[in-house]
């Protein structure tokens, strides 16, 4: 397994992981049409193709084999305003972490999310937040296993969906 700052070269397997990752994990609850345009909007070569070229933004890929298997992506200071209450005066918000779902066991999101954790704490932010599906409970245990704890309710949209979704902070 071999973690590393994702390039350029890479942003056509991150989209097909991307959308291929979120599919395999949550595609049974939407309507086609609403992944598609979710799909068409947020993992896309021009998404992947701008975070790799954001100081702001770190994307850390996962490889085995030579083939990218997982990824995280989290912004450092961005995007913050439209978030509720509690806004620390210098986060970090892991916008995706995901792993192809023939890779998972074999800790893939643990190196992802020590690695999110270290460059939070390299960038001196104060905290990191993240958004989780309120059904998806493997993810939120995940999470809470490092000290994220829920801080409000907000939604998630895919396409014309609206998620329940949980808020998840934790402090640094």
């Amino acid at each position: 397994m071999i973690l590393r700052p994702a390039s350029l070269n890479d942003v056509e397997e991150l989209v097909s992981v991307g959308r291929r990752s979120f599919a395999d994990a949550f595609g049974h609850l939407y309507a086609p049409e609403d992944l598609e345009k979710f799909f068409t909007e947020w993992r896309t070569q021009e998404r992947f193709a701008a975070a790799v070229e954001d100081a702001d933004t770190s994307l850390t890929v996962c490889e085995i084999g030579g083939a990218i298997v997982g990824y995280s992506l989290t912004v450092v200071g961005k995007g913050m305003e439209e978030r509720p209450e509690p806004k620390p005066a210098s986060p970090a918000f892991l916008n995706q972490l995901y792993c192809l779902q023939s890779a998972t066991g074999q800790g893939i999101g643990a190196a992802l999310m020590d690695e999110v954790i270290s460059e939070a704490r390299r960038r001196s932010c104060d905290a990191i937040q993240l958004s989780v599906y309120s059904e998806n409970f493997g993810a939120q245990r995940f999470y809470q296993r490092y000290g994220f704890v829920k801080v409000a309710d907000i939604d998630f949209w895919v396409g014309n969906h609206r998620d329940d979704e949980f808020l998840y902070e934790l402090r640094l």
